[in-house]
């Protein structure tokens, strides 16, 4: 079973608890923002669009925002950011509500939505290891990541089953006032200012100084390198709606088999989060998220081979399990191999990479699928995943070597 203990410590259940309603409530936007956008425009482009304005501020403010967690108070950080994605959602709904019809408001909002959040993400992250004990880490990057999966999963089909019955504009109201109840539960954590005492700006510097830190921890280095190969070579979700279509034989129109391609990987993820209580038995941390990343591109591998729709979703649901792993124990490394001054910095560049490293696999999969055949890149991609694996740890074998119990 999942290990509960880091719930008993109080500051850190509250944090838990506002990611549960932020992680559906996320989800239930996440689809009304482009089911909005492509019912203004009809254009699916325009929803490609809409994607990539996001990102931009995704990508700059946070490294800017894991700077400036390592220079405030981050409890007063989340408070100012949960508030500015809670106000970013009441005006999302409110232009719904109201019929305005501006692509380009909804954008700017979604824009101005993903500020808050890139700010407010490496302060989450960063925060629990001033919660919660070392030998415990894992199993809070285990209870985090499975909530996070559990919206993934039940967000699209609570936005599914209750859009045609209430509107779109009142799924944003609801991500709304389930942010108001994350900044309650905020405002009762402790006081988590820098260690030295110093609060201070953060500047272009900070963000200088924390890549100059992360090239020098080669651990550190080796965790990012390790996500960044598995979502560049291994992650097909470009290829689903084509797979479902032409492999799986959905309808043109998209039908049963393109959900269980994308409800799959997080569905194994959360029923391997729901049975992790072994994961904080485990020391040799950089061995286990190795290991876990070539299962990754191994179970990917399998997918693309597959000729059954269940086949292949058994899989995909291996490659979610494989992931939920990886994502526990490279949380862990992020939060003991870095000090705590770094944190948010390395929090920030991780989600830098989480933001990245799937759009670019999207180009390459599209790509490559379209030249090669979705089988092949698909195949391909997962048995690439492992050999870059390998060969990364052979150039930084800190990463192999790292224990819980060599964290400085």
């Amino acid at each position: 079973m999942i290990d509960t203990r880091p719930l008993k410590i109080v500051a850190y259940r509250r944090l838990w608890i506002s990611t549960i309603v932020t992680a559906v409530g996320s989800q239930l936007t996440a689809v009304a923002v482009p089911k909005q956008v492509y019912d203004l425009t009809g254009s699916s482009a325009w929803v490609g669009i809409a994607a990539g304005v996001a990102l931009v501020p995704l990508l700059v403010f946070g490294l800017w925002g894991g700077a400036i967690a390592d220079t405030v108070d981050r409890r007063k950080l989340l408070l100012v950011t949960n508030t500015g994605i809670a106000v970013s959602s009441v005006l999302l709904w409110a232009q719904a509500a109201m019929n305005v019809g501006s692509v380009w408001l909804v954008i700017a909002l979604l824009g101005l939505q993903q500020v808050f959040f890139a700010a407010n993400a490496p302060a989450r992250s960063a925060s629990i290891a001033r919660l919660v004990p070392a030998e415990l880490l894992p199993s809070a990057g285990a209870l985090g990541s499975t909530v996070m999966q559990f919206g993934a999963v039940l967000g699209p089909l609570l936005a599914g089953a209750f859009m045609p019955v209430v509107g779109l504009s009142t799924l944003y109201l609801v991500d709304a006032v389930a942010l108001i109840a994350a900044v309650y539960a905020v405002w009762k954590l402790p006081p988590m200012p820098p260690l030295d005492g110093v609060v201070r700006r953060a500047g272009l510097r900070d963000v200088l100084d924390g890549f100059v830190y992360l090239w020098a921890q080669k651990v550190l280095m080796a965790s990012m390198l390790l996500d960044i190969i598995a979502m560049v070579f291994g992650m097909p979700r470009a290829l689903f709606p084509e797979m479902a279509q032409h492999t799986f034989g959905d309808p043109a129109g998209g039908g049963f088999a393109l959900g269980v391609l994308f409800a799959a990987i997080p569905v194994g993820a959360v029923l391997c989060g729901l049975t992790s209580g072994w994961i904080s038995n485990v020391s040799r941390h950089g061995v286990a998220l190795t290991l876990a990343v070539v299962g990754w591109g191994l179970a990917i591998a399998g997918f693309g081979l597959a000729g059954s729709l269940w086949v292949a979703a058994a899989f995909l649901a291996l490659a979610g399990a494989a992931d939920m792993v990886s994502m526990a124990f490279r949380g862990a490394i992020l939060q003991s191999a870095a000090t705590d001054e770094m944190r948010g910095r390395m929090q920030g560049v991780f989600i830098v990479v989480v933001a990245g490293g799937p759009r670019i696999a999207d180009l390459l999969h599209g790509t490559g699928g379209a030249a090669f055949g979705t089988a092949a890149a698909v195949s391909v991609g997962g048995l690439l995943v492992v050999v870059a694996s390998v060969v990364m740890v052979a150039a930084l074998p800190a990463i192999w070597r790292y224990r819980v119990n060599s964290a400085s």
